[in-house]
């Protein structure tokens, strides 16, 4: 694996890892969206536990490309899902945060799916 695919894949582990951490301590500019988007507070630790268990697949996916390729899947329909939820919120401005966190995953799997 290339070092540019390496630091690709580590970097979306790392982002998508700081928006787990941000669900689990709760901070403002995560759950004040969640509750703007009409997220129920139950499915907060499973959104987070989600995020966290899909950046440590990308990292496992540097040695086992098939866990990194299921791991990258995942995170992509995840975040097409946070795309859908903004939408239907009809919160505009946000339109393109999951985009933030969908574009690296995305990425990430193509670079994992190349070897």
């Amino acid at each position: 694996m290339s070092t540019t695919a390496t630091i690709v894949i580590v970097f979306a582990a790392l982002w998508i890892g700081f928006s787990a951490y941000s669900v689990f301590t709760h901070q403002p500019w995560v759950v004040d969206s969640f509750v703007a988007y009409g997220v129920p507070r139950p499915a907060w630790p499973w959104l987070g536990t989600a995020k966290l268990l899909g950046a440590l697949g990308l990292i496992v996916g540097l040695w086992v490309p098939s866990v990194g390729m299921a791991a990258a899947a995942a995170l992509v329909l995840y975040f097409i899902g946070a795309l859908i939820t903004v939408l239907h919120a009809r919160a505009w401005s946000h339109v393109p945060f999951p985009l933030l966190y969908l574009a690296p995953a995305a990425a990430a799997g193509l670079f994992i799916a190349q070897g």
